[in-house]
């Protein structure tokens, strides 16, 4: 018995449906799936029993949902207002593969929900997953260093770009630095370009170590690195870096049997002092890198000559100070605090000197920064507690009545772990009495990691030793938690004593300090006293102490001693 045609146009369909590589796909208005063509399960992994039933959406990737959604739901108000299909426009999503992957799939589809023989969208899906990955790699490759990983030429300009407009538009500025390996084509020439590849990507990885999180680093081919550095708030910063990369370099590089040693040659320009455009500051940096190979390689130089000799001064400067914490060169001095009622010496403050045999004096302010940023803060801490805590005792020895010696912490010294044990055992090395000992906190290191801090500084309180907060009033304490340290007593910041005799706010500021501190139960001493109208004005007051030029100058122990011999009392009641 023959067919009718109409049967043999179905039968013709599915033959065709069955074999055709694409997906097939029947969903009702609700997103339930109620056909797929076997070639779902050569494509996805699915028998198509395993799909029928099931919401679509349960498998198509979260972040294409809504993108897939906007067309379904396109889809299905137009049902409602035509009779006739309508092809909707293609799409592309990912879709969950049976193992767990997510491939991409193309769809066409043709609303026939209107249709009571289909009650569906019909839907043709193809795998474009291949092609989806080609082009990520083709946009890859446009961007991107195959070899390193790193970011290439042009989108290096294109973040350069972006950054100067950023600087300009903040006021700040920026460094481009343009690296490149000393004597890597010996090592490429001699070991092969295979070595020559690990160690390039090698490099690579320590530069991006090297640098702060918003930096780039970029491989313009062979040997050549630049690097981008936005938001430099100081010259010093582009020093520490630079060096951070020339130090990170020189360590031995391992890898199939080989130790490779490597050094490189920096050239160095800064937005806006060298120039405001790309192109220029890219220039400037390779003249500056020639300049660099021509002093012989293994250094960084800028493009203005005033930079270098910063930078020669610098690595002087760090030179040097390595050099005397290593042979204990360091010198303590001594700037007596005067009781304001009594007038007489009650203690001191430590303050490092630091005599270079090359550069002469050398400001705190310069070589403590220094100390901070090369990790010598915590032994130049050490040695100055030990040395200040061992003059209080040959003091004392000497019959000098007690006297408090206060000796100032760094945030980072104060950070560590072993803090109050090193602390214990200068005292305990040196024989001070705890009670002889001040320690001279920030704001800001009392302000952070609160629970940490109050545990330590009830431990430092517990053993005796006396704790002050330096230069109150620059920083962000909160008087909330100011009550819960266990204090002895607040000093004043300079600036505010300096103006207290000319400028209202400051006097106003000075005394509602005073007046806080001593609601607290705390001491006050004011720091940087010079006149004797200063004077007068923290005695009426009730100024607890005072320290500053007008009592005498931070000095050697020698001249503390015989300062102290002569005049006991360096200010009169009354007076």
């Amino acid at each position: 018995m023959s067919l009718s045609p109409l049967h043999e146009g179905e039968s013709l369909f599915r033959l065709l449906i069955e074999n055709v590589s694409d997906i097939v796909t029947v969903v009702d208005a609700e997103g339930i799936l109620h056909y797929e063509s076997p070639s779902v399960e050569r494509l996805l992994g699915y028998k198509p029993e395993e799909l029928t039933g099931k919401n679509v959406f349960e498998y198509i990737h979260p972040d294409d949902a809504q993108h897939v959604l906007a067309v379904f739901t396109q889809g299905e108000a137009h049902s409602r207002t035509a009779s006739r299909s309508k092809v909707l426009a293609p799409i592309e999503f990912r879709f969950k593969h049976r193992n767990g992957t997510w491939r991409f799939l193309e769809a066409v589809s043709n609303n026939l929900l209107h249709d009571p023989n289909v009650k569906g969208i019909v839907v043709n899906c193809r795998d474009i997953t291949e092609r989806k990955l080609n082009e990520e790699m083709i946009r890859y490759m446009a961007y991107y260093d195959t070899l390193t990983h790193l970011p290439n030429r042009p989108l290096f300009n294109d973040r350069l770009t972006l950054a100067l407009a950023q600087a300009h538009r903040n006021q700040q500025m920026l460094a481009v630095m343009l690296l490149d390996l000393d004597q890597f084509k010996t090592i490429n020439d001699t070991l092969g370009h295979d070595v020559g590849d690990h160690l390039l990507k090698g490099v690579a990885e320590r530069l991006v170590n090297c640098l702060r999180e918003g930096d780039t680093v970029a491989r313009l081919g062979g040997d050549e690195f630049m690097l981008l550095l936005p938001g430099i708030t100081q010259v010093e910063d582009v020093h520490r870096i630079a060096q951070k990369i020339l130090n990170a370099l020189k360590l031995a590089f391992h890898f199939d049997g080989h130790e490779l040693h490597i050094t490189a040659s920096i050239g160095i320009s800064l937005y806006p002092s060298d120039s405001k455009d790309a192109e220029t500051l890219i220039k400037k940096a390779d003249t500056a890198l020639h300049r660099a190979k021509a002093q012989g390689r293994n250094n960084y130089q800028f493009n203005t000559q005033t930079m270098n000799a910063k930078a020669l001064e610098r690595l002087m400067l760090e030179s040097s100070l390595r050099r005397a914490l290593e042979r204990g060169e360091l010198i303590v001095y001594y700037q007596p605090q005067i009781d304001v009622r009594t007038g007489k010496v009650i203690g001191m403050e430590a303050l490092a000197r630091f005599q270079s045999p090359q550069l002469g004096e050398i400001s705190p302010t310069k070589f403590i920064p220094l100390a901070e940023e090369i990790g010598l803060i915590v032994p130049l801490d050490e040695g100055i507690l030990r040395a200040a805590c061992a003059q209080n005792k040959a003091w004392q020895n000497a019959g000098f009545p007690p006297l408090r010696m206060a000796v100032n912490m760094s945030t980072r010294h104060f950070r560590d772990k072993g803090f109050v044990d090193t602390v214990m055992r200068i005292l305990e090395e040196t024989g001070l009495h705890p009670n002889d000992l001040e320690l001279e906190l920030t704001e800001s290191i009392v302000m952070e990691n609160t629970e940490t801090t109050i545990s330590m500084l009830r431990q430092l309180k517990q053993a005796g030793i006396h704790l002050s907060i330096d230069d109150f009033g620059t920083g962000y304490s909160s008087l909330s938690y100011l009550k819960r340290f266990p204090l002895d007593a607040l000093k004043i910041d300079q600036s505010f004593v300096r103006d207290i005799s000319t400028d209202p706010d400051a006097a106003a500021i000075t005394t509602a300090i005073i007046a806080m501190a001593h609601g607290l139960k705390l001491k006050v001493i004011a720091e940087g006293v010079e006149t004797r109208e200063q004077l007068i004005f923290l005695r009426r007051h009730y100024c607890d102490g005072m320290q500053g030029y007008l009592f005498g100058k931070p000095m050697p122990a020698d001249v503390f001693t015989q300062l102290f011999q002569k005049k006991p009392h360096l200010i009169h009641r009354g007076r």
